[in-house]
């Protein structure tokens, strides 16, 4: 197993890249090509509107596969009130601390790390390494990246996808989507509010019935015992509207999200709500002002994940990790993109998602050294000696 030296050497070097979703991933990708590259590991990187994916198999070209998936990117700093630079890593006892630590460029270090003894182990069957962008904003990367793992060799038969749960498998978790809305009307002063189609009062309109669908599901929706809460949210998150009192806008953009837990359809709830402001907004707006409209634009869209308790990957995480656990969360991963492209998948890292996205985020040593154990499990079940 590698040194904690050589595992901490490694996320600093990850850390130091600034991969806030804002910006391009590409460098940190390309020293990962590199690093690759260095022990004999080739790699196939994929750029798009300056961000990249790599994806990369270490061993032989055949099936039985395991796929160890990471995004890169991380969530912005500002605001948040941090005692030293974010993207320096620095140790205050076992903790490790900077931006992206624990969300998720520890697993990624510890894959770096473990390197040699994935090419030394010779492996009956191999590693797929893949690497992905834009996961804390659109999940672009991972929709991305699905359709080419099969291109030029057997696809992976399992994924490992390394979020924090400190090294405890987890089996399922909600699905994410998410919408940006603008509602356009007619502006005028207030005093003639006849003449005018208010965008605001609209928007309202339509985030009042968003509120409904949410106490229903809260009230009377599907239940998944496992989850907190164990039913779909649905949540609007801001709201952007008006200039003065006596103006009318005729303009309000807002957000929302729905976290679906599995058998539940972001899609199906989407067309009701689409549905519903056509039926009882729309009208009155453009009997008014014909052109009045409502346009959404898609955010985020990530399936939920839902792998049975009985599932081979189960048991095969759990003897790696030692833990019997097999959790729900509510968060979204991008695992359920690689159980929606047929492969099973699985959410198993080092770090606590407490830590996940807040100001002087920190992984501990131990959950490093944890994850690299994890991996050599992996490794010695890919090996001849395992087949």
């Amino acid at each position: 197993m590698p040194s904690i030296a050589r595992i901490q050497d490694m996320l600093a070097r990850l850390v130091a890249f600034d991969t806030t979703s804002a910006r391009s991933n590409v460098p940190l990708i390309e020293f990962v090509q590199a690093e690759l590259e260095a022990h004999g590991v080739e790699s196939r990187v994929m750029v798009e509107d300056g961000k990249a994916n790599l994806h990369a198999i270490i061993g032989p070209r055949l099936e039985g596969g395991i796929a160890l998936s990471a995004h890169v990117d991380c969530v912005p700093v500002e605001g948040q009130a941090w005692l030293a630079d974010p993207f320096t890593l620095r140790a205050e006892g076992e903790r490790l601390i900077g931006r992206g630590s624990t969300d998720m460029k520890g697993f990624l270090a510890c894959i770096l790390a473990m390197l040699p003894e994935m090419t030394g182990a010779h492996l009956a069957r191999p590693f797929h390494i893949c690497l992905t962008h834009d996961e804390e904003t659109s999940f672009r990367g991972a929709a991305r990246l699905m359709p080419v793992l099969g291109r030029h060799a057997p696809p992976p038969a399992f994924c490992v996808v390394g979020e924090p749960t400190n090294m405890a498998p987890v089996i399922a978790h909600k699905g994410y989507a998410s919408w940006d809305v603008v509602f356009t009307g007619l502006s005028g002063h207030s005093s003639r509010a006849h003449e005018t189609v208010n965008a605001l009062m609209a928007a309202a309109e339509a985030i009042a019935w968003l509120k409904a669908e949410a106490r229903r599901f809260a009230r009377e929706g599907r239940r998944v015992e496992g989850f907190e809460p164990p039913y779909t949210t649905v949540h609007a998150g801001t709201f952007r509207s008006g200039t003065v009192l006596n103006i009318v806008p005729d303009r309000a953009e807002f957000t929302f999200e729905i976290r679906s837990v599995p058998g539940d359809s972001a899609p199906e709830i989407l067309s009701r709500f689409v549905a519903h402001v056509e039926q009882a907004i729309l009208p009155e707006m453009r009997a008014v002002f014909p052109a009045a409209t409502m346009e959404l634009r898609v955010r985020a869209n990530a399936p939920p994940l839902g792998l049975p308790e009985n599932d081979p990957l189960v048991l095969l995480a759990q003897r790696a990790s030692g833990s019997n656990r097999a959790g729900f969360v509510s968060y979204g991963t991008e695992a359920g993109y690689y159980q929606q492209a047929g492969i099973p998948a699985i959410v198993c890292g080092p770090g606590d998602i407490a830590q996940a996205h807040q100001p002087e985020e920190f992984i501990t040593t131990a959950q490093l050294l944890a994850c690299c154990d994890f991996l050599g499990r992996l490794i010695e079940r890919q090996s001849r000696r395992a087949a």
